[in-house]
């Protein structure tokens, strides 16, 4: 089927698609498990239109959140994809949905922050480093897309 917006009742299934998709590194299990608040998917930020999923054969694959900044641009705050469903082309595939509405909605510029294992996806994906942040589980890199 491949990108629609996510529905309010879909959000318990993107916090275990997050929650899955974040206990495949090593380094942050420990403290996801610690701290299972830090998943979360805001229904507020479902509401508004700001969450797409892929599904492929009614299920539901992935998901990625984009938020307005206060500049125009926006930020790609969360981008998971179910690790029995990774490699397949659906995180591009989200990467390419969220900048190509980003673009339409008059966005020059999209930014995240991202885990360092993932720098190569987002590099291919588009994006370049232009620098670090800190997050609660450890430093990351900040990295952005030109529209």
């Amino acid at each position: 089927m491949g990108c629609r917006w996510a529905r309010e009742d879909e959000v318990a299934l993107l916090e275990d698609v997050q929650r899955e998709a974040s206990l495949i590194w090593d380094e942050y299990r420990a403290d996801l498990l610690a701290h299972p608040e830090a998943i979360e998917v805001p229904v507020a930020q479902v509401r508004a239109l700001r969450v797409r999923v892929d599904e492929q054969g009614g299920e539901v694959t992935g998901f990625a959140a984009v938020l307005p900044l206060p500049d125009g641009d926006v930020e790609l705050d969360g981008l998971f994809v179910r690790p029995a469903h990774m490699r397949r082309g659906i995180g591009a595939r989200l990467v390419a949905d969220a900048a190509g509405r980003a673009r339409a909605a008059g966005a020059a510029r999209m930014v995240v922050t991202a885990n360092p294992r993932a720098e190569g996806f987002y590099v291919r994906a588009g994006f370049r480093t232009v620098g670090s942040a800190p997050t609660r589980f450890g430093p990351a890199i900040r990295m952005e897309m030109l529209l």
